[in-house]
């Protein structure tokens, strides 16, 4: 017995998937974006420069702002200045660390103001020694 061959002869693009991919593409232009919003995100170019120079005024832009950081890296005060002016601290630490050693040198002044005023003389002995009057009294300065 021989075997009839069966040819499948239906179109390989039939025509109701053309509707459909039609139908697609309208959909899609009609949900892409507007110009600005392609403008906003950085997609166009805001400008309004023929196409061929485009290209040339984006180069020319970014040279601009390349030269103006230059410039003011250029003019910008060294380490050394900053400190001086109290703008950086004067350390070395890392910064991780920079705020313990705030606290650890406050609490070394604290300490050190404090064991100076237990080892200064009574109002009696600056007198003895000529400092102060004997009607001048020390508090009332405070």
């Amino acid at each position: 017995m021989a075997e009839a061959k069966i040819i499948d002869d239906t179109p390989i693009s039939p025509v109701r998937q053309g509707v459909e991919r039609r139908n697609s593409l309208e959909r899609h232009l009609q949900l892409r974006p507007d110009a600005q919003d392609l403008k906003n995100r950085h997609i166009l170019l805001d400008t309004a420069a023929a196409p061929a120079l485009q290209a040339k005024a984006l180069e020319l832009e970014r040279q601009r702002a390349t030269d103006n950081l230059k410039k003011g890296l250029s003019h910008r005060p060294d380490r050394d200045t900053l400190v001086e002016r109290n703008i950086l601290p004067d350390s070395t630490a890392a910064p991780a660390l920079l705020e313990k050693q705030k606290e650890l040198d406050l609490h070394m002044r604290a300490d050190s103001l404090e064991k100076g005023l237990q080892h200064r003389p009574s109002p009696e002995e600056l007198v003895k020694k000529g400092i102060l009057d004997a009607n001048e009294s020390p508090l009332a300065d405070a």
